[in-house]
């Protein structure tokens, strides 16, 4: 189908009547902004991490294109990620609510990637901005035992008439998540359904665990001072009476010792 200019300009103003509806309606349409005049859609290493993996998958490359083309025109609204979750406005001919699930991590690979971190991870800091090893980072980002979701995980959902399994719309929210990922990269563990502070807290109790197993080296060892905080479990002693305190209550003893000598008198 041949589409003039005017034809373009009469959808994009379509486009804008429906959208002033539904945001007099109560409806919030915020676009997700992508970067303009760049070759690559993200910045940041987990943007980039999500993006690269996204295109490894051969069942999405032949609809993968129109989707980045549909991101770079500011088409896509209101993106968000939950657990398990995505869910976004498009606006095509028309506006068309957009839905993703995500399977969730599956437990036995999350407690592995965790204990492949344990004393790798610096900081929430660099976790986020991408500061690791590589070997973390390869590990992470890899295809079958990473962060990243299988296509088999995923499943779409777009009130588009277009019957494909991923149309260009799905796409579009696909390749938001990584312009999304660039400000917020915690999405992604929201996404997945895990808590990125155990690869944090995690490496801590195993590193405290390992050292109180080795009895050989640690018996009789002040471990207050190894770790820096009061690891006693007496209870701490009463703090002095003060002076002042403490003749005020001995008078008080005096008193009370000359008015039970008194003997009531006979009425």
């Amino acid at each position: 189908m041949w589409w003039s200019y005017q034809d373009v300009e009469e959808q994009k103003a379509r486009l804008q009547r429906e959208i002033a509806k539904r945001t007099k309606r109560g409806e919030n349409f915020e676009p997700l902004p992508a970067p303009a005049g760049q070759k690559k859609l993200s910045t940041t290493f987990w943007g980039q991490a999500w993006c690269r993996n996204l295109e490894s998958y051969q069942d999405y490359e032949t609809r993968l294109p129109r989707g980045r083309s549909y991101l770079r025109q500011g088409k896509v609204y209101n993106l968000e990620i939950e657990p398990g979750k995505l869910s976004a406005v498009v606006a095509g001919s028309e506006l068309y609510d957009t839905s993703i699930t995500v399977q969730p991590l599956p437990k036995k690979q999350w407690q592995q990637i965790v204990k492949s971190s344990v004393g790798q991870v610096g900081s929430m800091l660099d976790l986020l901005a991408g500061r690791l090893g590589d070997g973390l980072m390869q590990l992470l980002t890899d295809p079958v035992g990473g962060l990243f979701p299988k296509p088999k995980e995923i499943r779409f959902n777009c009130s588009c008439p277009d019957h494909a399994d991923m149309c260009k719309h799905v796409s579009a929210v696909l390749y938001g998540v990584g312009v999304l990922l660039d400000t917020k990269p915690e999405l992604l563990f929201t996404l997945r359904d895990v808590d990125q502070a155990e690869l944090l807290s995690d490496a801590s109790s195993s590193v405290i665990t390992d050292l109180s197993a080795d009895a050989g080296d640690l018996a009789g060892a002040d471990l207050s001072a190894i770790f820096g905080i009061d690891l006693s479990t007496e209870a701490p002693p009463e703090p002095p009476v003060p002076k002042k305190a403490a003749v005020k209550t001995a008078k008080k003893k005096t008193a009370s010792k000359k008015v039970a000598k008194k003997k009531p008198k006979k009425s």
